[in-house]
């Protein structure tokens, strides 16, 4: 089972901070991450992205999973402009996995213009050591969970190969 966890903040500097935090507690196995970015919003409300160059122990379907999540959260406006029954019954899967409208369109009402999040899949999270090491740079929650049979249902419509 992944944890997908969202957490936003006012100003990109703080999130930036939170991100770096987040790194560390991979190293010290507080957290076994699947995925980690930073999206910053700008004074215009463009969208930017950045993540780290290589997560250690990603596999290929956490990759690809991930990826589809991160594109569903914040690169498709909407159910309507999407072509083909796949790509429906994909987001149809996403809704029972966990990642429903209601958890993207929170995510999407935080991040408004001059704000920013940490998004984050994690297979393993310490959670009262993460909260602790998170707690400085305080932020709004939002949390949803994955499990293994959905992440790997997922994994082969994307066409990765299962763990």
């Amino acid at each position: 089972m992944s944890e997908l966890i969202v957490i936003g903040y006012g100003d990109h500097k703080t999130a930036d901070d939170a991100y770096n935090a987040v790194q560390r507690l991979q190293k010290d196995y507080v957290v076994n991450l699947n995925g980690l970015a930073v999206v910053t919003v700008d004074d215009e409300g463009k969208t930017h992205v950045d993540t780290p160059n290589r997560i250690v122990g990603v596999s290929a379907a956490s990759g690809a999973l991930w990826g589809m999540i991160f594109g569903i959260l914040f690169l498709v406006p909407g159910l309507g402009l999407l072509a083909g029954a796949a790509m429906g019954g994909l987001f149809g899967k996403l809704g029972k996995s966990g990642i429903d409208d209601q958890f993207r369109d929170q995510v999407q009402q935080m991040l408004t213009p001059g704000s920013a999040a940490v998004v984050i899949m994690a297979s393993k999270i310490t959670e009262d050591k993460f909260a602790d090491a998170m707690q400085p740079y305080g932020g709004r929650l939002l949390k949803t969970s994955l499990n293994e049979d959905n992440e790997k249902e997922l994994a082969e419509h994307l066409g990765a190969p299962t763990r």
